[in-house]
């Protein structure tokens, strides 16, 4: 069985990060949507460990070879500890590629039976990121184009709690 890797913070999920899932999940046997705490984002999260696994186990449910689990730490030794060779990785623009490469090579130094794939974007999602939603969300802006139900229900449920604020 050939089973892949998709790592990232998903803070929110969007629809972008969907649609590489549902790619992803016709190439591979079983995907595993692999949320994790990256400290380089520590205090700019908006949800919760918690809360970003709920949301990508809802909209995701549809999808009967995809699971979704959180990890700490390298991701390449959460690959290896789950026996996994393939990271999945989205790309929307050259701007990712290039990060994407590096972090790529990264882990394929520390664990050398690590490959990474890429995924172009679908066009109509080039431009839509986490961050964007929640910056229109905050304003009031209408996300329900860029981010799956699951998604927008919990942000506006963080609106109506002022926990999202300009």
């Amino acid at each position: 069985m050939q089973a892949a890797i998709y790592p990232g913070s998903f803070d929110p999920l969007t629809f972008g990060h969907l649609d590489i899932v549902m790619r992803a999940a016709k190439i591979f046997d079983h995907v595993t949507i692999a949320t994790l705490h990256n400290r380089e984002k520590r205090g700019r999260n908006l949800f919760t460990l918690e809360e970003r696994l709920e949301i990508i186990i809802e909209a995701t449910a549809h999808i009967p070879n995809v699971s979704v689990e959180s990890f700490a730490g390298l991701t390449a030794e959460y690959a290896r500890a789950k026996g996994v060779r393939v990271l999945v990785r989205g790309l929307r623009a050259v701007s990712d590629y290039e990060y994407e490469l590096q972090v790529a090579h990264l882990n394929r130094n520390l664990n050398k039976n690590l490959e990474t794939v890429f995924i172009m974007a679908a066009t109509r999602y080039s431009y839509v990121s986490s961050t964007m939603a929640k910056e229109i969300a905050t304003y009031g802006g209408d996300i329900s184009k860029l981010v799956p139900p699951a998604s927008l229900k919990a942000i506006k449920k963080k609106l109506e709690t002022h926990q999202l604020q300009p």
